[in-house]
């Protein structure tokens, strides 16, 4: 089954930053992205952590508000590290940012929701490896979609991380 991405409730932040997630309708889905916008962030990452995130976002997040570019009713950030030294990083836009690389993906991606730190992504990266194949698909390529940030996940006591593997 394929479906549009869930809507969220944007106004739900307690903490002025991210609002609290809700996994209904994102675990074990099929999307379908057609030439979906997107703007591209890269990060430096050491062994997959990456180390200027914060500043990355900050700024891509001005820039995006400062000329209405971000969906009203969901957001999408899907990360995805070409190496263990780089984060690529596409956070979903209704339209170009100029000063930014704006970029298009379109695909199918089979998702599951996962809840627990950071360190589990590698058991993470495994579990997205046995549903593909459950399905008796091939993955192109594993995104990770990071609800909220660190501080936020601390707030709310809930790390929940959803994987979208390209199939």
């Amino acid at each position: 089954m394929s479906k549009s991405l869930p809507k969220m409730n944007m106004d739900l932040s307690e903490t002025g930053c991210c609002p609290q997630f809700n996994p209904d309708g994102w675990d074990d889905e099929k999307f379908i992205l057609e030439n979906k916008k997107f703007i591209k962030m890269c990060t430096k990452n050491f062994l997959h952590v990456p180390l200027n995130m914060g500043k990355a976002m900050t700024s891509a997040w001005e820039k995006v508000q400062k000329v209405n570019a971000a969906p009203k009713d969901h957001y999408l950030l899907l990360s995805y590290d070409p190496s263990p030294w780089r984060g690529e990083h596409f956070m979903e836009v209704t339209k170009d940012v100029p000063g930014l690389k704006n970029t298009r993906l379109s695909g199918t991606f089979l998702t599951k929701v996962f809840e627990g730190p950071y360190k589990n992504a590698r058991l993470w990266v495994k579990e997205m490896q046995d549903l593909v194949q459950k399905k008796d698909k091939k993955m192109k390529k594993l995104y990770f979609f990071y609800t909220t940030c660190p501080k936020c996940a601390r707030h709310y006591n809930k790390n929940y991380v959803v994987g979208f593997a390209e199939i």
